[in-house]
């Protein structure tokens, strides 16, 4: 809770749920009891414990949900939400990026979305979110995750451990626009020094809060992960687009599902694990 002052006790953690709707409110008409949903609990945001995830029951404004494929596993959904908005805000907020809203026929433009720290959580959606815009990717992170980003729509990923990885990156982007920058993880300095050297946008959105140093001519914005729960961003993409992407496997969940173990007693090992460190993956605890 140090991390998060302004909550009060009793407090309910966690952002990522998938289940079955156990309950609609009056005014709901995307759902009913018995849909098979994903959704984004935002109780962490507005202070209230019924909207925090690691629950047996999570209220999810209906706006910050969306239906799943009968075959959809609820653990490959649940690695979807979080990551997902925390993507779709740095790419599409009008503070943020403000890119072109995506498609589920995209047309191809000619600028390119430089994501740092493409195998993260946020990487990976924000890889098939700028691929569903239209946009070219390239991506910064470990090379062993290549392939996994490449299938997800990445043009080109480049490896964060290269010594020469910012003349690297300039290079591959020699003679493009960039349409903008999403820093997910990584270091960003080097992002920032990439990001002064080539043509176009001079923006970075920044999953943390970025550094008051930097190069002349950025522009850094920090990402609030649920600031589309008050914009128009939540509808676009958890009503508009995330549904039929889903459906059509436009849109995978990505990365991968890591069950750490089973009932609300495993959060605490779930977050250790979390805290050990993980690399294209998503920890995920199942309930009964």
């Amino acid at each position: 809770i140090a991390l998060l002052p302004w909550l009060e006790y009793p407090a309910v953690l966690g952002s990522d749920v998938a289940g079955e709707v156990a309950a609609v409110g009056n005014a709901v008409e995307r759902f009913k009891v018995g849909d098979r949903v994903l959704g984004q609990a935002v109780g962490t945001t507005v202070n209230e414990p019924g909207q925090g995830a690691f629950q047996h029951h999570t209220i999810v404004p209906d706006h910050m949900a969306a239906p799943i494929p009968d075959d959809m596993a609820y653990e490959d959904a649940a690695v979807l939400p979080l990551g997902l908005g925390a993507a779709a805000s740095g790419l599409y907020g009008r503070t943020q990026l403000a890119l072109a809203p995506p498609s589920h026929a995209p047309t191809a433009r000619p600028e390119v979305v430089l994501i740092w720290g493409g195998s993260s959580s946020v990487g990976c959606n924000a890889i098939q979110l700028a691929t569903a815009s239209g946009y070219g990717c390239l991506a910064i992170a470990s090379s062993r995750n290549a392939g996994l980003l490449k299938a997800l729509g990445a043009g080109e990923v480049l490896d964060h451990a290269s010594p020469t990885l910012v003349e690297d990156v300039v290079e591959a982007l020699r003679g493009r626009l960039l349409a903008g920058t999403l820093h997910a993880t990584g270091s960003m300095e080097d992002c920032f020094a990439v990001v002064a050297r080539c043509d176009g946008s001079r923006r970075v959105a920044a999953t943390l809060t970025p550094p008051e140093s930097r190069p002349a001519g950025i522009e850094a914005t920090h990402i609030s992960g649920t600031s589309l729960k008050d914009d128009d961003v939540g509808p676009m993409i958890y009503r508009d687009f995330l549904p039929q992407a889903l459906a059509s496997r436009t849109f995978v969940p990505a990365p991968p599902a890591k069950v750490v173990g089973h009932g609300l007693a495993m959060l605490q090992p779930a977050l250790e694990a979390l805290k050990a460190g993980v690399s294209a993956s998503k920890v995920v605890v199942t309930l009964p």
